[in-house]
């Protein structure tokens, strides 16, 4: 071939390819430049970081307002993994392997150890801390590193293919079997996308402002440690209605399921949630906050922001004050024989059923739960237990007026038939009379004719078990499930979460369905296998306050028209409830009456209050019961249930308490002429 024909070919093979260029050119000319910034963004976008922000639960408030649950911020000495891992032998081995000038690092790291003692934390403790951050840290980029590695096909078979269900030693022992030392140190090394890397993690907790402060200073111009805030949920009143407001710790896996398919608020590692019992538990689902987060590009760009969205707070019906007043008022042994002893109490506002307190004693600090568990729940007192809703009791006497309520609706007896009690035992396979038990040459026959109102006041075994005696089993049961015995009735339900609370037994336990013959006569003074609840016990008073109308009571305070649940009427008749509340006034307000002695000083008419009481003691076990309401000439209205766990009598160990505590929601406004109160 010709020199001329070569250049030929060459110039035509150059003009094609200076063409391309130029037409590449005019490309980049014409053509919008946001396609390739777009490309750009999505190259930054494979080497974004996210930040997490964190969750903010809502509060928790009482009827008042008053907060009984926030989250309040807490500061951490934080150091970061970078600074952490000098102490770690295999990390300062590699880098000092690859040149790095490490010991200035780790004599600083050192400093740091021993600085933490200015805050009240032993060196040693904090050494400890850092090696189990660096071991979290190690283990998890092995298990990634092994993942990532055709680990044993056999092994995922075995897990069904779920990799995050395989134990971590399983997974190390095939990466040994796979790998020598130096190479699995290589793999691991590779493993730099992990987010614990790039955290903070805390060393100790900064107690004070002024350690804070000193915090601060000391650690100025130390790279790898910071000052960090953290919310820490906190009750401002400690262990005041403990066991219904409930606390939080780590989620269970039964709590992970809950927000799974959520992003923003599913559980992380170090998030916590209520735990089961308590308001905190129940409306998880309203407290918990969605987290916010903050996506950077390589060069640490914002590229999105999602705004943290604060969980909603939750209102209880209950008066803080009130039960705090009278939480205190129990335990103070000054005031109450019976401080020791284990009791429950529920106040309710008769008009709209709600709880105005819930106690259950003793109780617990919220504040200390999650670091003095172990001893609590190991306490044979049962702490950690509601008892106001979720322990059984034997009613006793209390019982009683709604057994005579169910023989004069029944048509069994009238008001004014004497059922006679002679100072006499009674015959075998009876109750006696407890006057007898005491005063063998008493009965209530010496005392007043043994009609319907005298054998309230006087409480008079032998009148009400030959009472229920007389009344078909189905028509006993049917009166006592109308006074909500037998059920679970506090409205208390969000999302399948409620609090727990027995539901009691109204049967004779060896059948399913019904009350045995034999057993009615026991029943009927709220013994035999009769079961309730203190709420159960002051709901039922709530009804008869009411003139026959049944309300569920309620704890979560919504509006006006949501909280105030229906009224059902279970069908009392005027007659018959002009009788039980003449017997209940007797109780207190008459002489005989099983709690005149202890309410006679009382003077609550001079406070425009009215107290409808019945006491009751049970045997086998041995309990005080004290169960009634007042009421004042403006319609409001109260109902109590006190019981007291190896009380022996109600008249002495749980009226007493009934009657302090009437006088507490009188100085509180919710009954009463209040002026004399401080």
């Amino acid at each position: 071939m010709s020199n001329k024909k070569r250049i030929k070919i060459f110039v035509i093979i150059s003009m094609a390819m200076l063409s391309i260029c130029l037409l590449r050119l005019a490309q980049l000319q014409l053509l919008s430049s946001s396609f390739y910034n777009d490309e750009i963004t999505k190259l930054k976008l494979q080497r974004c970081k996210s930040l997490q922000l964190k969750t903010i639960r809502g509060k928790i408030l009482d009827r008042n307002g008053c907060v009984l649950a926030v989250d309040r911020p807490q500061f951490q000495l934080c150091i970061n993994y970078e600074l952490s891992s000098i102490l770690d032998e295999r990390i300062r081995k590699s880098r000092q392997a690859a040149g790095d000038d490490v010991q200035t690092d780790f004599e600083n790291l050192q400093h740091i150890i021993s600085t933490c003692s200015k805050f009240g934390v032993e060196p040693e403790k904090i050494e400890k801390r850092i090696i189990n951050i660096n071991n979290r840290i190690w283990n998890l980029r092995s298990f990634m590193a092994w993942a990532r590695n055709n680990p044993d096909k056999k092994i995922l078979e075995k897990y069904d293919n779920k990799i995050n269900s395989i134990p971590l030693s399983v997974a190390m022992a095939d990466f040994e079997n796979k790998f020598s030392e130096n190479k699995r140190f290589e793999l691991i090394s590779q493993i730099v996308d992990v987010a614990d890397l790039n955290k903070s993690w805390p060393l100790l907790e900064l107690k004070t402002d002024d350690d804070i402060f000193a915090a601060q200073l000391e650690f100025l111009n130390t790279s790898g440690v910071e000052i960090l805030p953290k919310a820490k949920r906190f009750y401002p009143y400690n262990s005041v209605a403990a066991q219904t407001i409930g606390w939080v710790g780590r989620p269970q896996e039964s709590d992970k399921q809950l927000f799974a398919d959520d992003k923003f608020a599913n559980y992380l590692n170090d998030d916590v949630c209520g735990r089961n019992d308590g308001i905190e538990y129940v409306c998880e689902t309203i407290l918990r906050g969605r987290r916010g987060e903050i996506i950077y590009d390589i060069d640490r760009k914002i590229v999105s922001e999602t705004q943290t969205q604060f969980g909603e707070d939750v209102q209880l019906t209950l008066d803080i004050k009130l039960q705090q007043k009278i939480e205190n008022y129990l335990s103070d042994c000054k005031q109450n024989k019976n401080c020791k002893s284990p009791t429950a109490i529920v106040v309710i506002d008769v008009g709209t059923g709600e709880i105005m307190a819930l106690v259950s004693m003793p109780a617990f600090d919220l504040n200390r739960i999650r670091y003095d568990y172990g001893t609590i729940i190991a306490d044979v007192n049962q702490p950690l237990r509601n008892r106001a809703i979720n322990e059984l009791y034997p009613p006793g006497s209390v019982v009683k007026p709604l057994i005579l309520v169910a023989g004069l609706e029944s048509g069994k007896i009238d008001s004014d038939e004497i059922i006679s009690c002679p100072a006499q035992k009674a015959p075998r396979g009876w109750p006696n009379c407890w006057l007898h038990k005491k005063y063998s040459w008493l009965g209530h026959d010496d005392k007043w004719p043994n009609n319907a109102r005298n054998a309230i006041k006087g409480s008079c075994n032998i009148y009400f078990s030959r009472l229920a005696d007389r009344i078909k089993s189905a028509v006993l049961q049917n009166w006592l499930s109308k006074f909500s015995y037998g059920h679970e009735i506090l409205d208390c339900q969000i999302q399948q979460r409620q609090l727990n609370q027995a539901a009691g037994i109204i049967t004779s336990g060896r059948s399913k369905n019904i009350i045995l013959p034999q057993e009615k006569r026991f029943f009927g003074i709220g013994q035999g296998n009769l079961r309730v609840t203190p709420i159960q016990v002051a709901n039922s008073m709530a009804t008869i306050a009411r003139s026959g109308l049944s309300k569920s009571p309620v704890l979560l305070k919504k509006s006006k028209s949501e909280n105030s649940t229906a009224n059902t009427d279970i069908g009392i008749s005027p007659e018959s409830l002009a009788v039980v509340r003449d017997g209940m006034a007797a109780v207190v307000n008459e002489s005989g009456g099983t709690a005149y002695n202890e309410f006679i000083h009382a003077d609550f008419a001079a406070r425009d209050v009215k107290v409808y009481g019945k006491t009751g003691s049970t045997q086998n076990p041995e309990h005080a019961w004290f169960a009634g309401f007042a009421e004042d000439s403006k319609s409001r209205a109260i109902a109590i249930a006190v019981i007291v766990e190896g009380g022996q009598h109600g008249s002495s160990d749980a009226a007493p308490l009934a009657r302090d505590i009437i006088n507490f929601c009188i100085e509180a406004g919710h009954i009463g002429n209040n002026q004399f109160s401080d």
